[in-house]
């Protein structure tokens, strides 16, 4: 018997008020998300995002990138700790890096694995147990939603329009219902919002 529904499958990514996780420069242009992103209402929702997680599911991108930044981070007696304690959480936690070009985890407690993104879910579903996150890694939340697999996702919307860059939400996903469970409003006009899908 597979413990299949246990384990929920959260999401986080940060868009700006048209949607898009980046801006028309492609995927590093993050000037109109980089600075909310350290605001107290950020960092607060980080914190919520990662608490209950158990697992980081990644895409290859994120994964170079945040495991070249966040353990330096987890080491910085002069970070702000609720940065400090995601950054230990990412370096401690069980990482799942998706890839079709890595053929080996160069990061401590990784394995990477080369199948979509609903095919692995299934399988972290049913063995294991606390949340399994993906936080910002944009082709796997995509590859999730279209799957209908995500139970709760977090979003920061940034309060500017970037008029071009990648949206997260594209035509054709399944229709889906969600519930409001947290909001909050930081000083900047940026939102913390937290969505549980309504099964």
């Amino acid at each position: 018997m597979t413990n299949s529904t246990a384990r929920k499958v959260t999401a986080n990514i940060a868009l700006t008020l048209d949607g898009r996780y980046n801006g028309p420069g492609g995927p590093g242009d993050m000037g109109a998300i980089v600075g909310y992103a350290i605001t107290e209402v950020a960092r607060d929702h980080l914190t919520r995002v990662w608490e209950g997680a158990t697992t980081a599911l990644l895409g290859r991108r994120n994964a170079e990138g945040f495991l070249g930044f966040w353990p330096t981070v987890a080491e910085d007696e002069k970070a702000d700790p609720r940065d400090r304690g995601y950054a230990k959480w990412l370096v401690d936690t069980e990482k799942v890096v998706l890839s079709t070009t890595l053929t080996e985890a160069p990061w401590e407690r990784t394995r990477v694995v080369n199948a979509p993104a609903a095919d692995v879910v299934a399988e972290l579903k049913a063995t294991g147990e606390g949340d399994i996150l993906v936080n910002s890694s944009a082709s796997v939340i995509k590859a999730l939603l279209a799957a209908d697999l995500i139970d709760r996702l977090h979003l920061l919307i940034c309060p500017e329009i970037a008029g071009g860059g990648q949206r997260l939400f594209d035509d054709g996903l399944p229709g889906s219902k969600w519930k409001l469970t947290h909001q909050e409003t930081g000083e900047l006009g940026e939102i913390a919002l937290t969505y549980d899908r309504a099964r």
